[in-house]
């Protein structure tokens, strides 16, 4: 082979004068491919190598030295334009899924694992007077898919203010979606309402070939429904029966009635509910009623299986002891309390306050909380008890 005319300084200087190469490669990658590279080769291999690259050498080169022309290198940028494209689409996944795991652990309390709660934008569950505006609240008590118990499903409405409660109670009763939420299909009832303001009752007249009296079931809920519906939205003490016009209504277990007082709606328990197929949880109250306070906090830490009702106080809300002054609610916690801030503690805390609000409560205090906040409440400050329970917007 003839030997090369370039003198060592000006192959030095021709070097100088080639276009500088950027590689953006992560140094990581680099040891790792040339730790591969470094197996066992043939011995003409490293001689070979060497005469192709002194070859590119001199193939780069002769154009510089010619015309000065630019060599532009295209497909190298390409290639490196793509790897860094493919890292940032990666980091930016990686980004977005760190983002959602601060998120669950930070302030919002709902990690992937975890069951999801329909919320009105703060995983709270219920509506509280500070939320509704000018709007109207209003609840309905739907039957759940077994037709076991009635959940109270609350809404916000902006009602006509030349309309009474009745009626805008009835106007969205045909825009509940019961199947979508979980629930039994069972608005609007067959049936019409009629509200006598002077004596503060409500006529409900309802088809000849209604059935709500087929069977003690479809009897119990729609005795049920009617009266946690008035119960709950109005303050009516009376429910007035006709068919067709004519007083009465036929079932099949109480028989013929003309008319039923309504009760009021109170002293029950809230526990954790899920429909079946679904990760949307509810807080729904017990069947039946109990004495005190003590009681439903108990009987809260049980749940009701039978039901589907699991237990809303668990460890995450472990509390001392507790003493009721005026309608406000004082509860100690437990100086071991290990409280978090996640889903699990909100739901049991919500659980709390709509019990409260059955017996009776308007507010209630934590003493010496282990933390400030959680979720949207400020443990530090005085809480009063919802509104209503389960939160859907419907308009």
């Amino acid at each position: 082979m003839k030997k090369s005319e370039w003198s060592d300084k000006q192959l030095e200087e021709l070097l100088r004068q080639m276009p500088r190469i950027q590689d953006n490669r992560n140094p990581r990658d680099i040891y790792q491919n040339l730790s591969i590279k470094q197996r066992k080769k043939p011995a003409w291999v490293v001689p070979g190598l060497a005469t192709a690259a002194a070859l590119l050498l001199i193939i780069l080169l002769v154009p510089n030295l010619l015309g000065g022309t630019e060599y532009s290198f295209d497909s190298q940028k390409q290639e490196n334009s793509s790897s860094e494209e493919k890292i940032s689409l990666s980091e930016d996944k990686s980004a977005n899924l760190m983002k959602k795991e601060d998120t669950a652990d930070q302030g919002q309390g709902i990690s992937a694992s975890e069951p999801k709660m329909l919320m009105n934008g703060s995983n709270k569950t219920a509506i509280y007077d500070d939320e509704i505006g000018n709007g109207t609240v209003i609840t309905y008590w739907i039957p759940d898919s077994q037709v076991q118990m009635l959940v109270p499903i609350s809404t916000v409405v902006n009602p006509d203010t030349s309309q009474d409660w009745l009626t805008n109670f009835t106007e969205s009763m045909g825009l509940l979606k019961e199947e979508e939420w979980g629930f039994n299909d069972y608005y609007p009832l067959n049936a019409t309402f009629k509200w006598d303001s002077n004596t503060n009752t409500v006529t409900v007249d309802v088809p000849s070939n209604h059935k709500y009296g087929q069977g003690s079931t479809a009897e119990t809920i729609f005795i049920s429904s009617l009266n946690n519906n008035i119960a709950s939205n109005s303050k009516v003490n009376k429910i007035i029966f006709t068919t067709n016009g004519q007083p009465g209504i036929e079932l099949g277990n109480q028989g013929f009635i003309k008319e039923m007082k309504v009760e009021p709606v109170g002293k029950h328990a809230y526990f954790s509910y899920t429909p079946d197929g679904m990760d949307t949880i509810y807080l729904v109250p017990s069947t039946e009623k109990y004495q005190n306070l003590n009681e439903a906090f108990e009987a809260m830490k049980a749940g009701q299986q039978e039901l589907g009702l699991t237990a809303s106080i668990g460890p995450s809300f472990s509390f001392k002891e507790f003493s009721i002054k005026e309608n406000r609610l004082i509860i100690k916690m437990d100086e071991n309390s290990k409280m978090e801030n996640n889903l699990a503690t909100v739901i049991s805390f919500e659980a709390i306050l709509l019990t409260a609000k059955e017996f009776g409560i308007e507010t209630i205090t934590i003493v010496n909380p282990p933390i400030q906040l959680l979720g949207p409440f400020d443990l530090s400050k005085e809480i009063k008890v919802p509104l209503a329970a389960n939160l859907r917007l419907i308009q």
